[in-house]
């Protein structure tokens, strides 16, 4: 979505000919230089604006999408969103009590809304039946692959792992553990099919410890003050890409680095970022690894790393299909 100037985005005015927004928000904020705040009101449209200023040049965009009252339940759609393949990545360790239910679930919506789909489980080195409840599913679901990491790589060998085996036009990752829910692609699909090719879910009201939230807080600072990033949620483990640009991008990082990664070298390319609110609820089972000491401390070690070699990194951008 692009940013355009002031002149532009406040020719907006009352009537059918107000600005156009993803359905899913009832209003919407574009972030950066640039910021406009567009509120519908019985067809009234109002745009405040400080374009006038001289505008920075960035190497993103960003569109926060927040949500209207009575978010849409994509459980109770029936029609195909898109006719194209989407992988679905689903890193799993030690996730045993849900890992069948999380995949049931995606068979389910996916089954409606994307027909042309694969779920891809890595099981990255559990020590419980992970594994082998997935080898079960796949006996009898042809939708379903299990990749196998062994020993565990982290998050992002996992995402990395998934990334290798994809074969769809679009890839999609989302945590097995339970605290999202898979209806809620149903509007990512529908931004894609608008022609946006990232697409990122922010937790709206996030279900974790005060220690995880505030965690996050501190990351997502970092990473705006290292690389000019801004992102409501880096960590969102909610995102759709174009499998090509999830190629291009060659992720390295194999800890918590892995969205901050790939984020960062899309931003480079130029690839403009939607925002989507998504649900987010507390873990029932097992429990997250993202606190651990050992985590955080590689997660600052491969952030220097991408800080010193990210101004090497170079592709060519695939064309928009």
């Amino acid at each position: 979505m692009s940013i355009g100037t002031g002149a532009e985005r406040c020719q907006a005015s009352a009537g059918p000919t107000q600005m156009e927004y993803p359905k899913f928000s009832a209003y919407g904020i574009t972030r950066h230089n640039a910021r406009y705040y567009t509120y519908y009101n019985r067809r009234r449209t109002s745009c405040i604006s400080d374009c006038e200023q001289p505008v920075e040049r960035v190497t993103s965009r960003t569109t926060s999408l927040r949500p209207q009252a009575g978010v849409d339940d994509a459980a109770s759609e029936s029609t195909i969103i898109t006719t194209r393949g989407l992988s679905v990545i689903l890193p799993a360790y030690n996730e045993e009590a849900v890992i069948a239910d999380t995949v049931e679930a995606c068979n389910r919506t996916l089954a409606l809304i994307a027909p042309d789909y694969e779920i891809i489980v890595v099981d990255d080195g559990s020590r419980d039946r992970t594994g082998e409840i997935v080898k079960e599913i796949v006996r009898t679901n042809s939708h379903v692959r299990l990749v196998r990491n062994e020993p565990n790589r982290g998050y992002g060998g996992a995402l990395i792992a998934g990334f290798s085996v994809a074969s769809k036009d679009l890839t999609f990752f989302m945590d097995a553990d339970g605290q999202f829910d898979i209806r809620d692609i149903a509007e990512l699909l529908r931004l894609r099919e608008q022609g946006h090719r990232a697409i990122l879910g922010y937790r709206l009201h996030r279900r974790d410890s005060l220690m995880r939230k505030v965690n996050a807080w501190g990351w997502n600072m970092l990473v705006r003050l290292l690389f000019g990033l801004r992102i409501d949620d880096v960590d969102c483990a909610f995102k759709l890409y174009d499998t090509e640009l999830v190629t291009i991008c060659d992720i390295h990082s194999e800890g918590a680095m892995v969205n901050t990664e790939m984020l960062v070298k899309l931003s480079r390319l130029g690839i403009p970022f939607v925002q989507v609110p998504v649900h987010h609820y507390p873990r029932k089972h097992g429990s997250a690894t993202g606190a651990n000491v050992r985590v955080i401390a590689h997660a600052f070690r491969e952030l220097l790393r991408l800080r010193r070699r990210i101004h090497h990194f170079t592709a060519e951008l695939p064309p928009t299909s």
